[in-house]
């Protein structure tokens, strides 16, 4: 034990004071076993973190100073190359700071330092609130989108704020790779006294073998939506701990037919 091996134990034959003290050594050394084994795995999850990290931060980066460099050395022809140049690393510049203050936002979260806000409000009505709002998005992307409320009022007590930022994550995640669907439906029931809202795409489903991590952060379905500059990578992340953080759950199911993020809210 002394050398590390966690998986020995003291072979107890007495049932007196002695087999009792070796019965305790047993029991320590199976916690600290425990303990060991988390504490690498949170290494490990801090090392993954930083090397996501810094692949998603210095991509941006490098185009940001790519283009720059051109300018600065006066490699464009005209002044429209120049300006395209320039809304590049913008662009760029806008996707760097939205990364990290997803980053920032999702450790406040985690560390429970997050300044939460709560008012009782209607649900149905701050949906609807929301699709509007998106209205122009669902154009850009050509998508329509479907509502279906079960009930005229459901009366929640959360921090609209943040949860406006759950659902419309949950509904652009659902445009980026659902759009091939067309549809978006929204339904929202209730069961028993909980808030039932489902958020449903018909676009290709998520492989099987992705599903118990799509909340992870950083977690990528499919390597060749790294191409897609929109986002943290950290929507879904948040989104779960907004959820968790109102005492509510999200899961995901996905098959051929669609792909459905459930939320669960207490009512109030």
């Amino acid at each position: 034990m002394s050398r590390g091996e966690l998986d020995s134990r003291i072979k107890v034959k007495s049932k007196g004071d002695i087999g009792q003290a070796a019965d305790n050594i047993n029991e320590i050394v199976k916690k600290l076993k425990n303990i060991t084994i988390e504490e690498r795995n949170a290494q490990q999850t801090k090392t993954d973190l930083i090397t996501n990290v810094s692949h998603d931060l210095r991509t941006p980066l490098t185009s940001i100073i790519g283009y720059l460099n051109l300018i600065e050395d006066g490699k464009y022809k005209d002044e429209v190359e120049l300006m395209y140049y320039i809304n590049i690393a913008h662009e760029k510049s806008l996707n760097l700071k939205a990364l990290i203050n997803d980053l920032f936002d999702l450790t406040k979260m985690q560390n429970k330092t997050q300044t939460i806000n709560k008012q009782n409000l209607d649900l149905i009505e701050l949906i609807k609130q929301l699709i509007s709002q998106l209205s122009i998005q669902f154009k850009e992307c050509n998508m329509e989108y479907r509502l279906e409320f079960e009930v005229d009022k459901l009366m929640i007590n959360v921090d609209p704020m943040m949860l406006v930022r759950a659902f419309e994550n949950l509904i652009t995640n659902a445009m980026r790779y659902g759009n091939k669907g067309h549809y978006i439906d929204i339904i929202v029931n209730k069961e028993g006294d909980k808030a039932i809202i489902q958020f449903i795409n018909y676009g290709e489903p998520i492989p099987i073998v992705d599903l118990p991590y799509i909340f992870d952060r950083f977690y990528r379905v499919e390597k060749s939506r790294n191409s897609y500059d929109g986002g943290s990578g950290l929507g879904l992340a948040i989104t779960k701990n907004i959820i968790e953080t109102h005492g509510g759950e999200i899961s995901v199911s996905s098959d051929s037919n669609n792909t459905t993020f459930e939320v669960k809210l207490p009512l109030f």
